[in-house]
């Protein structure tokens, strides 16, 4: 590497502290060196055919993180590749699109957790595994490494942890994983045995909530005088978090699901969305929504017809003969379609608010069980008696969601998708009508807007209208001549919704077998999309040669939320047939991922111009705080290691400024230096010379910082130092030498003038 940068184009709020009039950031110095990697995967019915194409996928995406490519000084991938992570590229002239990252946690949650209080989801159930216990239905938010979902024990990982742990350079005390290999094998085995015979309440916002954000993680939740109650902590989640989640690392969560999600809220009545029966037995309905929801759900009296109506008018409509309050019959309340289209049907939204998600994913503070805010665990430090006390900022958070949209949407390009997915500012692009690729695969759910893009309407009944990239017209029941979803399809029961797209399975399934679990083609006079006649007996549509993808409206509100922290992909494939393309599987989703994780794996580059002094140097001063043991406060704050000074009586407001930070409280910081601005002869050589550290004109090692910016004219400093920068952004805060950030320390910046 030329050196290491500080970046300053993350989000990051200035802070204003009440004494000084100082302001200082948080700086991003250098490139990441370790990913905590979480991946969603949804584990209800139809999900198997997924988690296959997923496991096809694992290959890409941990040797994309590992053993990134070689490219030559154009960008084109050489001729020849290394064959290992630590290996250096065989090519002169070439070099990796970033380090090899050489330290990855990496960890399955699934979507099932439980019934949030209800009597669906039970935590053991019998039926499904026979002889042996399904639990399944309620992995907790916890980590899990089962090799197979009705049992037979689990992957082995890291310490028993229930995660795995790349470690090739076996810096790890115990070391980890240092075979590629063996850790492709054992991911690709836990994706398979996360399974397909979990909870049909599918939490995938939920479930990765839980895990890495809630602060108090129910130990269990019971229904206690008709409201959902929370009671305890799970300290087995807390104890995985803390092995799992370092502090500093690049987080990324890689959702996998074919459905919308269904995250319950877990207090109060909001249990009963998942309830099946009555008290004798009988099955449970909600009761109807007051007549204001069929014409405006926003309406202030659309409420539940169980519901105190307040100030709003009686609703007759909502009482039988005997004044009973009505409850929805079979045909309106199918148990499994309790999630959608919620407060229109119920008067009521059941579900987690989606600026939950976004809040957890973006803000250092979350609201705890009672509502007080509270540190958030992923902008924490976890183990404060280690010495690693950097905190992430939002910046190196990262949501991907591999949801129910179709490809064409999402595409560069509609009929190639060797060019990829979108990026996030590429969906905030306006097309020739004014609309977003947001507008049309989303619209806007707050104002009740519709997606343009029919396909995503989620609704039980046939759809009309044209996809408004593809041009493709919806067709109706028997035509299945859509190549986004084939077609819409006759749901009889009122039990299920149409697809937003449907793809080809590499090998068609018998739904007359009833030893299978999960068959979209059980019903032999269907004129459902994914059927086809059986061989044995055409006169049965019972064989399935097609699966499908849900809209997945909440998982791209989230996504869409985080802007450029999101990444967007479909769960339909475009072709499943020829393995070694680049639009094979989810291969263009992986590429996507890996292409935006990339850019804060090889650091990032300053969006603002500084001005240097006529020595050449900047109005800034780099603030190093770090925790260190009490007997070293002392030593610490001296700061006479190299590349450091103490901090002076003028900058004492900086020290104020950063222990007001919003992690300040977490990391305890008791050591707190300047690092050097380097002068002269060694300005000139952490400026021009591309090895780190450089050596001055004496042959001395150079320590400290330097600013250098290729967007000046003249340069200050070499161009080839920010060659990786965006042509806008060829600037950089360049740490030489010792003066890098300590392990486990935090960088602030102010400027004078900025």
């Amino acid at each position: 590497m030329a050196g290491m940068m500080g970046c300053l184009n993350r989000p990051i709020e200035p802070l204003e502290p009440r004494r000084t009039s100082t302001i200082v950031e948080r700086l991003t110095q250098s490139s990441v060196d370790k990913i905590d990697l979480v991946l969603g995967i949804d584990n209800s019915r139809s999900m198997a055919d997924k988690q296959q194409i997923l496991e096809l996928a694992i290959p890409d995406l941990v040797k994309g993180l590992v053993n990134p490519r070689c490219l030559d000084q154009n960008g084109v991938p050489a001729a020849m590749q290394p064959t290992g992570p630590v290996d250096p590229c065989p090519i002169a002239g070439t070099k990796r699109e970033f380090e090899p990252v050489v330290d990855i946690h990496i960890g399955i949650i699934s979507s099932s957790i439980g019934g949030h209080g209800a009597d669906s989801c039970p935590d053991q159930e019998n039926n499904t595994c026979a002889p042996n216990p399904n639990f399944t239905n309620n992995d907790k938010g916890h980590l899990v490494a089962r090799s197979d979902e009705c049992g037979g024990g689990d992957v082995p990982t890291y310490e028993n942890k229930s995660f795995l742990a790349w470690d090739p350079k076996q810096k790890l005390t115990p070391p980890g994983e240092g075979n590629l290999d063996n850790l492709v094998v054992s991911l690709r085995n836990m994706v398979i045995g996360t399974g397909q015979i979990g909870c049909g309440y599918e939490a995938q916002l939920e479930s990765w909530y839980r895990f890495l954000i809630d602060p108090e993680p129910y130990e269990k939740i019971t229904a206690i005088d008709g409201k959902a109650t929370p009671e305890g902590l799970d300290q087995t989640l807390l104890a995985q978090r803390a092995d799992f989640l370092r502090p500093d690392s690049l987080l990324a969560i890689i959702m996998l699901t074919d459905e919308n999600d269904c995250s319950i809220k877990e207090f109060g009545q909001f249990f009963f969305a998942a309830q099946l029966k009555n008290a004798n037995g009988t099955p449970f309905h909600l009761p109807r929504a007051r007549a204001e929801c069929a014409a405006n759900p926003n309406d202030p009296c659309c409420l539940s017809c169980g519901q105190n109506p307040g100030s709003c008018p009686m609703d007759p409509t909502c009482f039988d003969a005997n004044n009973n309050v009505k409850a929805l019959t079979d045909a309106e309340d199918a148990s499994n379609l309790r999630c959608f289209d919620q407060k229109r049907r119920f008067g009521i939204d059941f579900l987690y608010p989606i600026d939950r998600y976004t809040t957890g994913l973006t803000s250092v503070t979350v609201p705890n069980r009672a509502g007080e805010l509270v540190p958030n665990p992923i902008f924490s430090d976890l183990n404060p008696l280690d010495s690693n006390s950097t905190v992430r900022d939002a910046g190196l958070v990262f949501l991907a969601g591999i949801v129910g949209v179709p490809w064409q949407d999402i595409a560069r390009n509609k009929d190639d998708l060797t060019l990829g997915f979108k990026s996030a500012a590429e969906l905030e692009d306006l097309d020739s009508n004014g609309l977003s690729t947001w507008d049309i695969i989303l619209g806007d759910p707050a104002t009740l807007t519709p997606p343009a893009d029919p396909h995503m309407i989620e609704t039980v009944f046939p759809r009309s209208g044209v996809n408004p990239i593809t041009g493709d017209a919806i067709k109706q029941p028997g035509d299945p001549t859509n190549p986004i979803n084939g077609s819409e399809w006759t749901v009889k029961n009122v039990d299920d919704l149409q697809y937003a797209c449907i793809f080809d399975l590499p090998t068609p399934r018998d739904c007359s077998d009833a030893s299978i679990v999960s068959c979209d083609c059980k019903d032999p006079t269907n004129d459902n999309p994914l059927c086809q006649p059986d061989p044995v007996d055409p006169t049965k549509r019972t064989l399935q040669t097609k699966a499908k993808g849900y809209p997945g409206v909440r998982e791209l509100q989230v996504l869409k939320s985080i802007g450029s922290q999101g990444i967007t992909a479909s769960v339909c494939p475009k072709q499943l047939s020829a393995q070694d393309q680049p639009d094979f599987g989810y291969r263009p989703a992986i590429g996507a991922i890996i292409d935006r994780l990339k850019i804060a794996l090889k650091g990032q580059c300053l969006p603002r111009t500084l001005t240097p002094d006529a020595a050449g140097q900047v109005p800034c001063l780099l603030l190093e705080a770090r925790r260190v043991e009490e007997s070293l406060v002392g030593q610490c704050n001296a700061c006479k290691e190299l590349g450091r000074q103490p901090v002076s009586t003028e900058h004492q407001a900086a020290v104020q400024a950063a222990k007001q930070d919003p992690i300040a409280e977490a990391s305890d910081w008791n050591c707190f230096c300047e690092i050097t601005q380097v002068t002269g002869d060694n300005l000139v050589a952490c400026q021009d010379k591309l090895e780190n550290p450089p050596l001055n004109s004496a042959g001395e090692e150079v320590n400290g910082w330097c600013y250098v910016d290729a967007t000046t004219t003249p340069y200050t400093g070499n161009p080839d130092i920010v060659a990786d920068c965006p042509e806008t952004e060829k600037r950089i805060i360049r740490f030489v030498g010792e003066g890098g950030a300590k392990a486990g320390a935090t960088i602030f910046i102010t400027c004078s003038g900025e």
